[in-house]
């Protein structure tokens, strides 16, 4: 059994595929997803692909490349939307100042509020980040001394100090199928270095195709070869790394159950 805890079944490139994409990926193994808002305006498609799955569950929350549209959310707003019972985390969420489609102060506003939905709620706090390892850090730091939440850095790419500082938390961490990739050394350092009971696995799918589909559409059935490549970071038999994985997702996600929630 795997899990693929970051894919984005809205995607337009899964438009009238997703129950094939889906299919796929349980042919290969995985057997559970967890699919990601980047938009509000998301929410609606998102759960109707949620609710035609038992074991697909679903987040809330913009993505920071959106945090302009979205500069009058509160935490308020998405407690209510988290309220619903496959709703299993608040994000993607978090700063991004490599591409600056959103101003910093957008970010930074709209992040703030997605970790107090996360500290009202108790559902971790799925973030992106990238460029920005100091104010993820400090923006982390502060609310987690004011009221605990569990933060998960997904699809991490940054630097060993922030991903330290997240552990020392008591947070998570999720690697893609970048971990395949020849250029990627630094990123397979930071999980060679990682809590093994702190680590899952994801395709932020239809991204990041990992080899030996680099260059194609990635879907979740490809995180079999990221569960590959992090067996061999950790010298670990693919079996463990299964076990390890999944455990390790429903322990953090812990409202979506185990095995699965009930019809």
């Amino acid at each position: 059994m795997l899990v693929d805890s970051h894919v984005n079944l809205h995607h337009e490139k899964f438009d009238g595929e997703v129950e094939a994409v889906i299919a796929r990926a349980r042919a290969a193994g995985v057997t559970a997803m967890l699919t990601i808002s980047d938009k509000i305006s998301s929410t609606e498609k998102i759960r109707a692909i949620a609710a035609r799955h038992q074991d697909v569950w679903r987040s809330v929350g913009a993505h920071p490349h959106y945090a302009s549209d979205h500069k009058d959310l509160t935490a308020e707003a998405l407690v209510a939307l988290a309220g619903e019972t496959d709703v299993v985390g608040v994000g993607e969420c978090g700063l991004d100042f490599h591409y600056g489609f959103s101003p910093r102060e957008d970010q930074e506003r709209v992040f703030a509020a997605h970790i107090e939905a996360a500290q009202e709620t108790g559902l971790p706090l799925i973030i992106h980040t990238r460029e920005a390892d100091e104010a993820t850090g400090a923006m982390l730091a502060r609310a987690i001394g004011r009221k605990p939440f569990v933060p998960l850095l997904h699809c991490y790419t940054s630097g060993l100090a922030l991903a330290d500082a997240v552990m020392e938390m008591g947070g998570f961490i999720s690697f893609s199928g970048i971990i395949t990739f020849k250029n990627a050394e630094d990123v397979r350092a930071v999980a060679a270095r990682m809590p093994q009971d702190r680590i899952i696995i994801e395709t932020d799918c239809p991204y990041l195709a990992p080899i030996p589909h680099r260059g194609r559409r990635c879907e979740p059935a490809h995180v079999v070869h990221v569960a590959d490549k992090l067996g061999e970071i950790l010298g670990l038999p693919r079996a463990e790394i299964d076990r390890l994985t999944t455990e390790n997702f429903f322990r953090l996600f812990a409202r979506a159950g185990f095995p699965g929630r009930a019809s």
